[in-house]
């Protein structure tokens, strides 16, 4: 069986994948239920100096998504001091206290968390380019704590700049990425917005960003040399592997949390186990940052890889020559794709759900 245990900044995780900050690790109990549920780490809620007013509704399940208006934890410091962290440290995991939002609220919450922090991250929620803020709240966060302090990142256009500006500032690792937004559902039966918030805009997450918590996984990955925990639409631990391959060190589930229940940790960790056996890996970390090392000797082309069909995997489900814009598929007994009509775009390759067609050409 692949190793599944990761170190970052000195802390072991006995594997990569955990609650991000959020309605998954509310309170103690919750945070204890994922820990049960097979996560290898706990983030908390973020709290922040007062208690959060939610507006109400919060969260919505939308097609290929999630919407939500949540802030940080409703409940008090108070009971987070006196109760709640304590529940979360008898989880015997590493605990990573998340904490926002302002330079002067960091500096306070900071010196009293330390008891229960093996890590701090950081929620800013910040999405705009001036990098200030976010160093301001580092920076208070620094001069507290002897832990290691993790930013969350929005998901900035210029992710480079930021991430590059938040290592050189002293963060010990990045977080990526937080929602993004704001977006807007509406109830076409009312004709109300779905998001109980004044404007009726939420935030969005879930499945549907994953693609962008890869990109900016990828792109801050290429110039820090800091740890990554990637965050955005993992469900599954193929998905884990992709955010691996991108240049993260762990990755944090929220979503997939909320709407499977906290099982789904440990399902992924079983499934990531899975691939990784199955791909002859022995250790997680041989993954990681390996679109990078692929991207290096990838050949940019113009002209079409036609893809190569395994005919014992095909079932002939007619999914790849439905979707065919060049009308390059046929099926008649087996799959056969005209090579003088393939465009090479893959979509097809994307589609199939057995795995019977495959890219031959792509560097190994």
């Amino acid at each position: 069986m692949a190793k599944l245990s990761v170190n970052i900044c000195g802390i072991t995780f006995p594997n990569p994948v955990m609650p991000a900050a959020g309605p998954t690790s509310k309170d103690g109990a919750m945070c204890q239920a994922a820990a049960r549920g097979g996560a290898g780490g706990i983030v908390t809620k973020t709290i922040s100096v007062k208690p959060a007013e939610v507006p109400r509704p919060c969260m919505a399940e939308i097609k290929g998504g999630f919407l939500n208006t949540e802030l940080w934890s409703e409940l008090p410091k108070e009971q987070w001091l006196e109760n709640e962290y304590r529940m979360v440290k008898e989880t015997g995991l590493p605990v990573i206290v998340s904490l926002g939002y302002t330079a002067d609220q960091i500096s306070e919450l900071a010196q009293l968390v330390k008891p229960y922090a093996d890590a701090l991250e950081l929620s800013t929620h910040y999405v705009g380019n001036d990098i200030s803020p976010i160093v301001d709240a580092l920076k208070a966060a620094k001069s507290a704590v002897d832990v290691p302090v993790f930013m969350k990142m929005s998901p900035h256009p210029n992710i480079q700049d930021i991430a590059k500006a938040v290592e050189d500032a002293g963060a010990d690792g990045l977080v990526m990425i937080n929602s993004f937004g704001p977006c807007m559902g509406i109830d076409i039966e009312t004709g109300l917005p779905l998001m109980g918030s004044r404007e009726g805009y939420g935030w969005l997450s879930g499945a549907a960003v994953r693609s962008l918590a890869v990109r900016c996984v990828y792109d801050a990955a290429g110039v820090v040399r800091i740890p990554i925990f990637g965050v955005g639409g993992v469900t599954s631990g193929r998905d884990v592997a992709e955010l691996f391959m991108a240049g993260a060190s762990a990755v944090q589930v929220c979503t997939a949390g909320i709407l499977k229940g906290p099982g789904v940790y440990g399902k992924i960790v079983k499934e990531l186990e899975e691939f990784l056996d199955s791909h002859g890996y022995a250790d997680v970390s041989e993954i990681k940052g390996l679109a990078h090392r692929k991207m290096a000797r990838r050949a940019f082309r113009t002209t079409a890889v036609v893809p190569v069909v395994d005919n014992d995997r095909c079932n002939l489900c007619g999914l790849c020559e439905i979707s065919c814009s060049y009308d390059a598929i046929s099926r008649s007994g087996q799959l056969v794709i005209d090579a003088g009509k393939c465009f090479g775009c893959g979509l097809c390759v994307t589609r199939c759900q057995r795995k019977a067609l495959t890219l031959d050409g792509g560097e190994s």
